[in-house]
């Protein structure tokens, strides 16, 4: 076995990915505090070939030095936009006829190996704060809130990690 270079793994340009086909999911980041979590959620939606990130409230935004540590350029391939509060970007998806999931603890969350997709309808994702998590006017918007079943004493963990569990079991469950 030996590792491969980086001229060995065929990776895109960012020109090539911009005019790729994207995996019909916008992200939705509500008051994410912590700059090197944006920058992740950056890079992981850079590997699935999510469409766009929506960034919101005091979510941190490119350029910054904090995000671009953990991004590495995923800030110039993947897609974005700012919006002042979350509940406008929730109402504009909806009005572009996405799906709305939450990924919260709620007293009716859908266990993530539970969910099964809207087939041909495009699907947004909500990840929240990392201490009070989703908004409840956020939730309340919701079409549904997903949770990852876990097994140990904290049930939550990092909303990066979070954002790459769920994108993944998108990716590997999404016709497109």
């Amino acid at each position: 076995m030996r590792k491969l270079g980086m001229d060995e793994l065929g990776r895109m340009t960012t020109e090539e990915f911009v005019r790729s086909k994207k995996m019909p999911v916008t992200v939705v980041l509500d008051n994410i505090r912590s700059l090197n979590n944006i920058g992740s959620v950056f890079r992981t939606a850079d590997a699935f070939r999510v469409e766009c990130i929506h960034l919101c409230g005091i979510t941190g935004r490119p350029p910054h030095r904090e995000i671009h540590k953990t991004a590495l350029g995923a800030t110039e391939s993947v897609s974005w936009e700012y919006y002042h509060n979350t509940d406008e970007s929730i109402s504009m998806l909806r009005e572009a006829g996405y799906n709305i999931l939450v990924i919260e603890q709620t007293d009716e969350s859908l266990r993530l190996d539970e969910l099964e997709l809207v087939p041909d309808k495009k699907t947004a994702v909500v990840f929240g704060n990392e201490i009070k998590g989703v908004q409840q006017s956020v939730v309340d918007m919701a079409d549904l809130s997903v949770e990852i079943p876990q097994m140990g004493t904290k049930h939550s963990l990092n909303v990066a990690v979070s954002a790459g569990i769920i994108l993944w079991s998108l990716f590997m469950n999404m016709e497109w």
